[in-house]
């Protein structure tokens, strides 16, 4: 566990128009549990912990260490703190290993397949590159719900919302209590077209909570109101599912802080960036799967805004993953569907691309090729230099035996690094197939690794009409100031950015959110190739967005501060992507004529020009409204250390035969104006910043290092 302290007043107050207090932002990962921790006289410090198996307890390790550093005891630190901002995988993992509530499916009489049907690509949703011509793994993800606990109910509603088929209460019944003799804890209602009509999705609810008290009830027309049954079904179920593991975690940790004397309420981040209230979340804990990595994305999003940046790429390189974000025009980019076990589900999230790359990522040999990730040796056994049994290299071995690493300054626990054995390793399994000796097998773990986030990175970048030297690179994780150099000259980027809170930016984004909810409505305008909008369909379109709108601020606890910015699903007709437009929540048809025209636009700038068909026709299929409330800028100048040298060894870079003298720096938090000439290794508690040949770094007032890579020898 490891501490950084500084002196600087915090870049981020509790809520728009307060002043600076005591802030806390956590992130729950799978090796470690982050905080960070800002007070109310300017001093932040970062602090990790190991993540515990119930999660809880690794959250109040952390809080203890966090008092001791800022020379507190517990009870009085949790007495200080107006803000609690958290974010935990626990609903992820809990959906990836099945180890959710036992779920009951009502749908509508004629749907029960909805599941095992899906889409044309269910069979392979999740997999990746080369997997995904693999046959043998194509199918082997089972439904969220097993086919024996979906059940039909007689009821029917058109598109337009109208009742074609009553609901038939003595089938509800029936069904109900077949769900309840199988021991379900949680039942998921999804409804033919309730998103229209919600009625029958009501009716069936007040009925389960009847037959099945204690149970947790999930309604479709509330957590996926949009067009389409089977995302909509699935994502009604993760919620179902999620909702007892959910409601048990954050009960435990709520009691836990508020018996160390906590009075500040716990703020969830959520998939879409920003926190809510934990009782929001509570009810639909589908939309916090990816609460850390989204707050990764946030913070870079707020130091590009704060560094005049707009547009900005974001890397957390962690011990299993890696994960990229884009920022354009100072806002991150989102998504609304995201796909884990197997399963679509409609979750208003940041777009973040991940691949399995991190510093515990496994280097193998395979039919002569090396492969770097995605096995991970996760915390236990480790990678080999760890000393824990691990017996396969990973590119956490590679770093150490290339010299990137300090034996005695690894940051990720304070443990003393193997450098013999890592280097045995790496010789032994891939040097030896390969015909590389140990330190050209380092260097070559290490390229293959820095090509496959090079890839990931032009992936959501070229791939989608963006040219990435354009963009503010900004590394965080444990691994991603190490390797952001190599990544820059692979994409012809010039430099990169690596913030105090780099080994934490997940916590420092959970405790430095804006205050944020999201709420969307179906809404299905068809225009045939030739029409022109008229105010019939600005009206639909008024109509959904003062719905959407409403909900946002209805979830808003000051809903009175917040902005509301609103967007419409835009697509051709009879595509089945779509691309979120701007749009006045209020437009007549001119309006809705701007509209078209700016989707096109986007969809030429991402898919080249001339690649518009307006001959189609276009389709509106929903809109969303997204409410915040501005956190304060806080930002200062830091009065933080000098670099200090604290070493000076051969470092391999480019040349494995001729490794470079380089000066290892390093302090806690980083003064401002300071100037270094590479190559240089600048330790940071839980990471190292690799200045190159021909580089230089300098740091700015809020303790931020800028690299420049410079030009490849």
């Amino acid at each position: 566990m490891t501490a950084i302290t500084d002196d600087r007043p915090g870049p981020v107050g509790t809520d728009c128009e307060g002043s600076l207090g005591w802030a806390i932002g956590t992130d729950v990962g799978g090796t470690f549990t982050d905080l960070w921790l800002r007070t109310d006289d300017g001093r932040s410090f970062v602090c990790k912990s190991p993540t515990t198996a119930d999660v809880v307890t690794g959250v109040i390790d952390a809080l203890h260490i966090a008092a001791r550093t800022a020379g507190v005891s517990t009870e009085e630190l949790c007495g200080k703190v107006d803000r609690f901002g958290h974010g935990t995988t626990v609903g992820l993992n809990a959906l990836l290993t099945g180890r959710t509530a036992r779920v009951g499916l009502v749908t509508t009489l004629g749907f029960g397949d909805v599941l095992e049907i899906g889409r044309l690509r269910r069979g392979t949703a999740g997999l990746e590159g080369l997997d995904l011509g693999n046959y043998f793994l194509r199918g082997q993800v089972a439904p969220l719900v097993p086919r024996e606990l979906v059940v039909e109910v007689a009821e029917r509603v058109n598109p337009q919302g109208e009742v074609l088929t009553p609901l038939d209460t003595g089938s509800a019944r029936r069904a109900l209590e077949a769900l309840r003799d199988e021991g379900v804890e949680a039942v998921a209602i999804c409804l033919l077209w309730s998103t229209e009509n919600p009625a029958h999705e009501l009716e069936v609810a007040r009925l389960a909570e009847e037959i099945l008290p204690g149970a947790f009830i999930s309604v479709s027309h509330d957590v996926a109101p949009t067009v389409g049954e089977y995302a909509r079904a699935s994502t009604t179920v993760a919620n179902a599912a999620l909702g007892p593991v959910a409601g048990r975690y954050l009960g435990n940790l709520q009691a836990q802080l508020q018996a160390l004397g906590m009075t500040a309420p716990i703020m969830m981040t959520t998939s879409a960036g920003g926190v809510v209230p934990a009782a929001a979340l509570t009810a639909v804990p589908v939309r916090g799967l990816l609460s850390g990595p989204a707050s990764c994305v946030v913070a870079g999003q707020a130091l590009g805004v704060a560094l005049a940046r707009p547009k900005v790429l974001t890397l957390d390189v962690g011990g299993t993953s890696f994960d990229v974000g884009v920022v354009v025009d100072g806002a991150p980019l989102l998504r609304e569907e995201v796909t884990f076990g197997g399963a679509d589900m409609r979750v208003p999230s940041v777009d973040i691309a991940s691949i399995g790359a991190g510093g515990g990522s496994i280097a193998a040999v395979n039919d002569g090729i090396l492969t770097v990730g995605p096995r991970s040796a996760g915390a236990e056994p480790g990678p080999v230099c760890y000393g824990k049994g691990g017996t396969e290299p990973t590119t956490t071995d590679a770093d150490l035996v290339l010299g990137v690493l300090d034996p005695d300054r690894f940051g990720s626990g304070g443990i003393r690094l193997d450098v013999d054995g890592a280097r045995a390793a790496l010789a032994e399994k891939i040097g030896e197939p390969l015909g590389l000796t140990g330190i050209e097998a380092a260097r070559a773990v290490r390229e293959v690794f820095d090509a496959a986030m090079a890839d990931l990175v032009r992936s959501v970048t070229i791939e989608r009409g963006h040219d990435p030297r354009e963009f503010t690179l900004v590394a965080g994780g444990g691994s991603g100031p190490s390797h952001a150099w190599k990544l820059c000259r692979e994409l012809g980027l010039d430099g990169f950015i690596v913030p105090a809170t780099a080994t934490a930016q997940s916590a420092f984004g959970a405790g430095t959110s804006d205050l944020r909810t999201t709420a969307s409505r179906t809404c299905y305008v068809r225009l045939s190739p030739g029409t022109v909008p008229d105010d019939d369909h600005a009206a639909i379109l008024t109509a959904a967005f003062e719905d959407a709108g409403r909900r946002a601020l209805d979830a808003m606890p000051h809903p009175e501060r917040a902005e509301v910015v609103y967007t419409a699903a835009v697509r051709y007709r009879g595509q089945t992507h779509h691309l979120d437009i701007p749009v006045d929540p209020e437009p007549d048809a001119a309006a809705l004529v701007a509209l078209l025209a700016a989707f096109e636009a986007e969809y030429e700038l991402l898919f080249g020009k001339g690649a518009g068909f307006r001959e189609a026709g276009f389709e509106i299929l929903s809109v969303r409204a997204v409410a915040a409330v501005r956190t304060a800028d806080a930002s200062a100048s830091t009065t933080g250390e000098q670099l200090a040298v604290r070493d000076v060894r051969p470092v391999v870079f480019d040349d494995p035969h001729t490794p470079e003298e380089t000066v290892v720096l390093g302090c806690d938090w980083p003064a401002a104006d300071q100037e270094i000439s590479g190559p240089a290794l600048i330790q940071l508690p839980g990471c190292v910043v690799v200045v190159p040949p021909g580089g230089t770094a300098r740091t700015d007032d809020g303790g931020n290092i800028h690299v420049k890579v410079g030009d490849a020898a």
